[in-house]
């Protein structure tokens, strides 16, 4: 199993870390699963508050991927109406690759056409543009993620951990994504 989490620039830093966090933790448990962190180009990637990381490789040296997680952000803006990230989208879906989102990720999705005739969700904030982007977006605006098979979306940042489990759930079965959960100590209980 191969996963790639795209970052760029002005990406969200709880929706591409708490996806990593989970995959990073199930690639622990089990030395079959690979994570690798993706941009469009080799270099500092600066994230929507501030942190720099340097993504481990760029689309041109990715290669194959079962699943990659495109997060959200404000940097999502500038990715919308690019023929590029269209492109390359789409060349991963029709390859075989699970498609997930995070938060504002969906948008690009939908620009790409990905979610054209498909249930969908992102950030509560960004419901009526995931509508706009897509043809016949069947958005859904009370729904944490939503699996529909090949494409896979989720609400805002915290969505991100919940989405990647199940996920591993889905690819690992239940016990592997309870483990996981229970060796990040994954327990939310918000105080407010």
């Amino acid at each position: 199993m191969r996963i790639g989490i795209h970052v760029f620039d002005g990406v969200e830093e709880l929706d591409w870390v708490g996806p990593w966090e989970v995959f990073g933790m199930w690639s622990l448990l089990d030395p079959q699963v690979e994570l690798v962190s993706v941009a469009r180009e080799p270099g500092v990637v600066r994230c929507a508050k501030g942190v720099e990381v340097v993504p481990a490789t760029d689309w041109r040296e990715l290669g194959t991927v079962d699943l990659l997680v495109y997060p959200g952000g404000r940097g999502t803006r500038d990715h919308l109406g690019d023929e590029a990230v269209r492109g390359w989208v789409r060349d991963l879906h029709a390859g075989g690759t699970t498609m997930a989102s995070v938060c504002t990720g969906s948008l690009v999705y939908a620009d790409a056409g990905l979610l054209d005739g498909r249930p969908a969700t992102t950030h509560w904030r960004s419901l009526d543009l995931l509508a706009e982007l897509g043809r016949d977006v069947e958005v859904r605006p009370d729904d944490r993620f939503v699996d529909d098979g090949d494409v896979v979306t989720a609400a805002g940042v915290s969505a991100g951990i919940d989405v990647a489990l199940h996920l591993v759930a889905r690819f690992a079965g239940g016990d592997r994504a309870r483990e996981v959960r229970r060796n990040m100590q994954y327990d939310p209980r918000p105080p407010v």
